[in-house]
């Protein structure tokens, strides 16, 4: 386990993005997104068809390793480059959320992002680290929810 991964809610949500994040057939470590969960953690994308902004949502509830199933072969074809530019924090006591809003390209130089989402993330402070617990993901196309919480942010949106 990276320690610092897990130091700050920042260093954990910038390593979710970073361990995702490679040029097409690279392998993923996924050994680091393990670290980055509780024990029997859950993931909850909602695009019934991994990396596609154009399908029904539902959410479908995962654990680390069914997650990994279901993105491993669009990673092996295609680059995914996925970077927050906007987030909101609540915190209280040794609990937090965190929404994420997020840009996804297949590429770091492509000038649009084929996607944008946001990502609903709980969090929990054992006293020492910091560790999701739930992650549920949304793309845009259905989440003017996204745009309507982070208008207030907008200034301070990172580019």
């Amino acid at each position: 386990m990276n320690l610092d991964d897990v130091s700050s809610i920042d260093a954990l949500i910038n390593a979710t993005y970073e361990v995702i994040s490679g040029p097409a057939g690279k392998p993923r470590d996924w050994e680091r997104e393990r670290t980055l969960f509780w024990p029997g953690a859950r993931l909850i994308p909602t695009a019934t068809v991994p990396g596609r902004n154009d399908v029904g949502l539902a959410p479908l509830i995962l654990d680390v390793d069914g997650y990994i199933e279901r993105v491993e072969p669009i990673f092996a074809k295609a680059g995914f480059y996925e970077t927050e530019i906007a987030r909101r924090t609540e915190q209280f006591g040794q609990i937090a959320h965190a929404w994420s809003t997020y840009e996804s390209r297949y590429s770091p130089e492509d000038r649009e992002p084929f996607m944008r989402g946001i990502n609903s993330i709980q969090l929990f402070h054992d006293g020492a680290l910091v560790d999701r617990k739930y992650f549920l993901a949304t793309r845009e196309r259905y989440a003017s929810v996204a745009r309507e919480i982070f208008e207030e942010v907008s200034g301070r949106m990172k580019r």
